[in-house]
């Protein structure tokens, strides 16, 4: 009897794999479905209906003393030994303690040995102790027996990161239950920390992801990884989320006979420019600088609500403001961001920003891609350096990721005002012009069609059962 498990961890993998075609694909290729869940069980009384699914929420696990500090050992010594790629170096510069805390202390040690000591084998062992730190707290036990008693044939994690779900991990591996993970964003590889743990298969976007998994996990079967696209995408060819362009107008109160900008935001963490970017769009449409009469949509980061621009949004009541519904579903949580999911009116509102807009501008955030995917014009605006005093967001250039979007010209960048608005203003005139490098970007890094991606994902984890 083929018995899936599949571990929900945050509101993007909801959104991917509850609000996609996933579990209707999966409920196909096996007998019985659990969905084993980081968020509350009543999100899902309106997507899950089958009766061979059983959801099951997870106790939240809170890392001890002993555990933190095995895994920190882990990722730091994974970043040390990966430096070379220069998201890797930047997250050790960032995390550096500045404090003189007895954890501050701590992880300043751990970054002096890591530096010289950050061999595959060291971190294995670094994890190897971090299970074995966990194996006896209660809600590891809670997990063993959890998944004895279900007795799912394969457990497939769909987030390979957050570390408090590594205690599940351990719990299929106690039970002798095959695991596999989906590698769940494009930047995750080259320059995040260490995943939660090893898993037995792994399913990615591309054969440029496959590559890199391979070279960061040296322990890693080719044969076990498999490029199944992500169903990140998914969502924008599924019909129930399609809304006509005269809906779009209506929705947000636009002109019909004016071009759309749409400024796509960070989170505060990383898009502290986002304010003095979108101001300098408005002003350059207050002042007739654009070459065409537009209008400025700002769609806010999904992590987190608008307070922040209420300054700008009463000193421009003329730009249009999309803030994404997304719901909090759970607080007092070890990741609070990781509890908010989508409504179905989220995803609506944001393909039709993606079908009809002319021109998106983003700081060098996966949106890119979104755009780009209804062959969209992409300007990505990094205003901060070392030298202005503004928040550095030019150094995500050198990321790897991002580096092969700006080698790829597909998109433009404009480090100040002006080189936006020549950059606007080039786009909206000629928009068909990076068309090609649009299209082989796209095929680089996701690799397959975004229509069949749950029942490829369904069949992959199938055959991943049967070996």
């Amino acid at each position: 009897m083929k018995k899936l498990g599949i571990v929900i961890t945050d509101g993007v993998g909801f959104r991917n794999f509850i609000m996609s075609d996933f579990v209707n694909e999966v409920i196909l290729e096996f007998d019985e479905v659990f969905i084993y869940s980081g968020l509350p069980i009543e999100c899902y009384s309106d997507y899950v209906v089958s009766p061979k699914v059983t959801i099951k929420e997870l106790p939240i696990f809170k890392e001890g003393k002993g555990t933190w500090f095995f895994r920190k050992w882990k990722e730091l010594a994974h970043l040390q030994r990966h430096q070379d790629y220069y998201g890797m170096k930047d997250n050790l510069v960032s995390g550096y303690p500045k404090s003189k805390s007895i954890r501050s202390l701590l992880i300043k040690m751990l970054y002096f040995f890591t530096r010289y000591i950050h061999s595959n084998a060291s971190i294995l062992f670094a994890e190897k102790m971090q299970f074995l730190s966990f194996s006896r707290h209660k809600i590891t036990k809670e997990y063993v027996e959890l998944l004895h008693r279900d007795k799912p044939t394969h457990l497939f994690f769909t987030h390979q990161r957050p570390a408090y779900l590594a205690p599940f991990l351990y719990a299929g591996i106690q039970n002798k239950i095959p695991t596999s993970t989906f590698i769940f964003s494009w930047d995750n590889l080259a320059s995040k920390g260490r995943m939660l743990g090893t898993f037995d298969y792994f399913l990615v976007w591309s054969n440029l992801m496959k590559k890199e998994l391979l070279y960061f996990y040296p322990n890693v079967k080719a044969e076990n990884v498999k490029e199944v696209g992500t169903p990140q995408f998914e969502p924008y060819v599924i019909e129930k989320y399609v809304s006509s362009r005269e809906n779009f107008i209506k929705k947000f109160g636009l002109d019909n006979n004016k071009k759309t900008i749409c400024y796509s935001c960070a989170d505060v963490s990383i898009g502290p420019n986002d304010p003095i970017v979108i101001e300098a769009i408005t002003q350059a449409i207050r002042n007739n600088e654009i070459d065409f009469p537009v209008q400025l949509v700002v769609r806010t980061s999904p992590a987190e609500d608008d307070s922040r621009f209420k300054t700008i949004r009463e000193k421009y009541p003329e730009i249009i403001w999309n803030v994404p519904k997304w719901v909090l579903t759970r607080e007092n949580h070890v990741e609070s961001w990781s509890q908010r999911i989508p409504s179905e009116e989220d995803i609506i509102d944001l393909r039709s920003l993606l079908e009809n807009v002319d021109l998106n501008i983003n700081m060098c955030s996966t949106m890119s891609l979104d755009f780009m995917l209804f062959d969209k014009p992409v300007i990505n605006t990094v205003f901060g350096n070392l030298e202005n005093g503004r928040y550095n967001d030019q150094r995500f250039l050198e990321y790897s990721h991002f580096k092969k979007v700006v080698d790829s010209e597909s998109v433009t960048i404009a480090k100040n005002a002006s080189e936006l608005i020549t950059q606007i203003n080039d786009a909206l005139s000629k928009p068909e012009k990076r068309k090609l490098q649009r299209k082989e970007l796209i095929a680089l890094q996701i690799s397959q069609d975004l229509k069949g991606t749950s029942q490829r994902i369904a069949k992959t984890l199938s055959e991943f059962n049967e070996k």
